[in-house]
């Protein structure tokens, strides 16, 4: 196995294309995957940020080579997803309309089994500056398991008894549903700099805790700012994450220092429960 480019107990950083680290990785080995690949979105159009219009372009890895060298892409890394994976492992891909039904026809030419799409709704989302379109205000989840046979975990009793404040949505007591109302990042979660792509933490605390025991394996192919990485070590998993570019491995080891303090297992029921 390559050397790490940051390590710490149950938390480790790798500066690499996500296929290298993945092949070197122990096959059946991996509990969970989060994925935020990129979307493809970076063109001459504009968006809107904090009110001001400002340019889609996220970086060069963001850039569309065609749909089919994109869809190649997709399926080449969740085939090395797959291998890493236990059998009853699961993995979760996020995405927009622009690359996740790619990722949802590569995960079944893979083998793997679809358990549910997942809406996640934006209450606080930038308006659309064309006025041509609906303004978009979510992203789809899609969380799927290697094996069809398999057992895998599910958090059941959590995520319908839980406490979730952030989500206006989930009612007390009742199941949670396949839509879930969760701000994007807040002001302190990019206090070192911020991702293009930044996941909120609520996001990813939910679906570490939804799909994952403590001690299990997570891994992000495409960790960026490291949310996943947080969520999963605060919560008593074990984390690792990959990424081609340092800045970003930079900030996740800046806001691992300032923020993994591991949560001690009365203090994960005391902030999850009523």
């Amino acid at each position: 196995m390559m050397e790490p480019y940051y390590k710490k107990e149950r938390f480790a950083l790798y500066l690499a294309n996500c296929l290298d680290v993945l092949r070197q990785i122990k096959e059946n080995s991996v509990d969970m995957i989060f994925a935020d690949p990129p979307y493809f979105l970076s063109s001459g159009s504009f968006t809107c940020q904090n009110g001001k219009m400002v340019s889609v372009k996220k970086a060069d890895w963001d850039l569309s080579n065609g749909y089919r060298k994109n869809f190649e892409f997709h399926l080449d890394w969740i085939r090395a997803c797959r291998r890493a994976l236990k059998p009853g492992g699961t993995i979760w891909i996020s995405g927009t309309y622009h690359s996740i039904y790619q990722c949802g026809y590569a995960l079944q030419i893979a083998g793997f089994h679809l358990l549910n799409d997942i809406a996640w709704f934006k209450p606080n989302a930038s308006p659309n500056l064309s006025c041509r379109f609906f303004t978009a205000s979510h992203e789809t989840l899609i969380w799927a398991r290697k094996e069809k046979k398999a057992k895998h975990t599910f958090n059941y009793n959590l995520m319908k008894n839980g406490d979730w404040p952030e989500d206006q949505v989930k009612k007390p007591k009742c199941q949670m549903r396949s839509v879930w109302s969760i701000n994007t990042p807040k002001a302190a979660e990019k206090k070192f700099g911020k991702h293009p792509t930044q996941k909120p933490f609520n996001l990813l605390k939910r679906i570490v805790l939804a799909s994952t025991n403590n001690g299990d394996l997570v891994l992000d192919p495409f960790t960026g700012s490291s949310t996943t990485g947080l969520a999963a070590y605060l919560y008593g998993r074990n984390f690792i994450g990959i990424d081609t570019e340092k800045t970003y491995l930079d900030l996740s080891v800046k806001r691992f220092e300032d923020t993994a303090v591991p949560l001690a297992p009365s203090m994960q029921g005391y902030l999850l429960w009523k």
